[in-house]
C-alpha cells in the first residue's frame, strides 16, 4: 500500500487542522497541490487502514476553493458575487464533488481488496516486499512528474530527513502491520477492527493536545470497542497472529496520526520554501521506506521466499501487484481532491460510509464464513464509526 492517505479512522480534528493549515499555506501558490493522510488504512485509512497506506497528488481541473468560490461545508458564497455567475457555477462544482467521492471510494475499496487478493489469493508470503514494491512505483511516478514539470515538490535535504524520521518509521510499520494483518484477517473484521485507532487517537489528542470530547464521541468509542471484541468472539475465521498485528496496527496508525500533527511544522520551518506540500509528503515517506523495507526484507528472511517462489515468474502476479501500487497513489490523489472538494467531516463520513459496502464486498467476494452473530457485529462496527463522525462533526460546529 504505497502511498496511502490518513485513514479516515483517525481524528476529524487532526484531519481538519491540517486540511485548514495546508489550504492556508497554499492558497495564493499556482501549482496544484494535495497531502497525503494514510493510509491505512485501509489506512488509514490508514490509519491506510491498519493499514496503507498516510495522505499527495494533483488531477487536472482540480482547484483550491479561492475567495470567490463556493465553501460545500458551509454553504455560503461571497457576497460580491452576483446571481448569473452564482448559478453557472454550482452545478460543475456539485458534479466534480461527486466524481471525486465516487473516484475515492472506488480507489479505496479497489486497494484494500487487491492487497487481500495478493496476499490470500495468491498466498504471496512476503508482505514487507510487496509494500516495498508498491513505494516504489510512487516514488518512480511522483519523481517522473515532478521531472516533467507537473507538480512542485520539495528537495530532500539531511535537515528535513532528519525531523522526517521518526514519522517514516511509524509509517513504515504502519504499512507493514496492515499487510500481515490482512493476509490472516477477513476483510469485513479488519475494517471494524481498525475503529480502535479512533479509540487510541482519541486518549491520545487528550494527553498531548489538551483535548477533551463531548460525550457523544466517547459513546461511539464505547459502541466501537464493543463491536471489535464482539465481532472477534464470533469471528469463525478466529487467527490470533493476524489480531495480534492488527492491535499493533491500531496503535501504529494513532502514532502516526499524532506524530504528524507534532512534527508538521517542525518539519516546514527546515524547507527552502517554509512549506511541505503534499507531494513532498509522498517522495519523502516512500523514498524513506525504500532502504528500510529493504533491510527489513533480509531481517525476516523474505529472500529466500522470494527466491523459491514461482509467483514471479507469473505475469497476472506482476500485473495485479502493480496495479496494486498505482491504487496506493490513486487513493492519495482521490482523497486529496475529494477532500478540497468538499470538506474534512464530507470527507471523513464518506470515509465511514464507505465502509459497509468494502465488507460486504470483501465477504462476498473471499467467500468468508460468517455467522449471524458475526454480521451483526459488523454491521454494529460500521454504524458505530458513521455515529462517531457525525459526533465529531457536531463537537467541531459547536466548537
Amino acid at each position: 500500500m504505497g502511498s496511502r492517505s490518513l485513514p479516515v479512522d483517525a481524528s476529524l480534528d487532526s484531519l481538519d487542522a491540517h486540511s485548514e493549515r495546508n489550504r492556508a499555506d497554499n492558497l495564493n501558490m499556482v501549482s496544484l497541490k494535495f497531502h497525503e493522510l494514510n493510509g491505512v488504512l485501509d489506512q488509514g485509512h490508514q490509519a491506510s487502514s491498519p493499514v496503507r497506506r498516510d495522505v499527495n497528488r494533483s488531477l487536472s481541473g482540480v482547484k483550491f476553493l479561492e475567495d470567490d468560490d463556493m465553501d460545500l461545508e458551509d454553504g455560503k458564497l461571497e457576497k460580491d458575487r452576483n446571481k448569473t455567475v452564482r448559478s453557472n457555477k454550482v452545478i460543475p462544482i456539485q458534479n466534480q464533488a461527486l466524481l471525486a467521492g465516487l473516484a475515492y471510494c472506488l480507489s479505496s475499496c479497489s486497494m484494500i481488496l487487491v492487497n487481500k487478493f495478493v496476499l490470500s489469493g495468491y498466498d504471496f508470503n512476503a508482505g514487507i516486499s510487496l509494500m516495498l514494491y508498491q513505494n516504489f512505483i510512487s516514488v518512480v511516478i511522483v519523481s517522473i512528474l515532478s521531472s516533467m514539470g507537473l507538480i512542485s515538490r520539495e528537495p530532500l535535504t539531511w535537515r528535513l530527513i532528519k525531523v522526517w524520521l521518526p514519522v517514516n518509521v511509524i509509517f513504515v510499520g504502519m504499512l507493514l502491520t496492515s499487510m500481515f494483518s490482512l493476509k490472516y484477517i477477513n476483510v469485513a473484521m479488519v475494517t471494524v477492527l481498525k475503529n480502535v485507532t479512533n479509540v487510541i487517537t482519541a486518549v491520545g489528542e487528550m494527553y498531548l493536545f489538551k483535548k477533551h470530547h463531548d460525550s457523544r464521541v466517547w459513546t461511539a468509542l464505547f459502541l466501537m470497542i464493543v463491536s471489535a471484541v464482539s465481532g472477534g468472539i464470533t469471528d469463525l475465521s478466529f487467527h490470533a497472529i493476524g489480531y495480534a498485528w492488527q492491535i499493533i496496527n491500531c496503535f501504529l496508525t494513532a502514532s502516526y496520526s499524532l506524530t504528524l500533527r507534532r512534527v508538521m511544522d517542525t518539519a516546514k520551518q527546515v524547507t527552502k520554501s517554509g512549506n511541505l506540500n503534499e507531494f513532498s509528503m509522498v517522495l519523502l515517506n516512500n523514498t524513506l521506506s525504500l532502504p528500510l523495507g529493504i533491510l527489513l526484507i533480509f531481517v525476516f528472511n523474505e529472500v529466500d521466499y522470494l527466491y523459491t517462489t514461482p509467483l514471479l515468474r507469473r505475469p497476472d502476479f506482476w500485473l495485479v501487484t502493480t496495479l496494486s501500487g498505482f491504487l496506493g497513489l490513486a487513493i492519495s490523489f482521490t482523497s486529496m481532491w475529494f477532500l478540497h472538494q468538499t470538506g474534512a467531516t464530507t470527507y471523513s463520513l464518506v470515509g465511514s460510509l464507505n465502509k459497509i459496502p468494502l465488507s460486504i464486498a470483501g465477504i462476498v467476494l473471499f467467500k468468508v464464513p460468517t455467522s449471524l452473530e458475526n454480521s451483526a457485529s459488523i454491521f454494529f462496527g460500521l454504524v458505530a464509526g458513521v455515529f462517531f463522525a457525525r459526533a465529531k462533526m457536531r463537537e467541531k460546529s459547536q466548537s
